[in-house]
């Protein structure tokens, strides 16, 4: 029990980490968010393996089950994954940004938030709400606002 407290405190710790490290950095916050997150699960969950494995539980059989669930899940979850994966890339390679004007699929609004499922735009009164997978698979026409040009301009150039 006292392995997994640890474990527990020892993934805040990392988390603050690499906030802290981030802000030194200058990286985007969603990926950040991203990673952060990543991070603290990936050590609670082997925190919780470690513990159990030191109290005498078996964990091969744990692991072994946990990996034929996931892979179940997997094919389950495949479009949900597949948004995540594309708004991993999204969040990594910044092909637009909030603020920016994009039409993509017949629809086109202001980037309002870029999340992991999904990316929000805001147009004439209304939300919508577009998957990343569509986002990432279609072609993108997009309109870089002048703040958020503003902002991207590399000093000097």
């Amino acid at each position: 029990m006292l392995l997994f407290i640890a474990s527990c405190i020892g993934a805040v710790i990392l988390e603050k980490i690499i906030r802290h490290v981030n802000q030194q950095r200058g990286q985007p916050q969603d990926v950040l968010d991203l990673v952060a997150k990543t991070a603290r699960m990936a050590v609670i969950v082997f925190g919780a393996v470690t513990a159990l494995g030191t109290m005498g539980i078996n964990v091969s059989a744990l692991v072994a089950g946990l990996g034929l669930t996931g892979f179940a899940l997997g094919f389950a979850l495949k479009d949900i994954i597949s948004n995540m994966l594309s708004g991993i890339l999204i969040l990594a390679y910044h092909p637009f940004r909030r603020g920016d004007h994009i039409g993509v699929a017949g629809l086109d609004g202001i980037v309002s938030e870029i999340d992991l499922r999904y990316t929000t735009l805001h147009a004439e009164e209304k939300t919508i709400l577009l998957p990343n997978s569509t986002l990432f698979t279609n072609p993108i026409s997009v309109s870089t606002s002048k703040a958020s040009a503003r902002a991207r301009r590399i000093p000097g150039a």
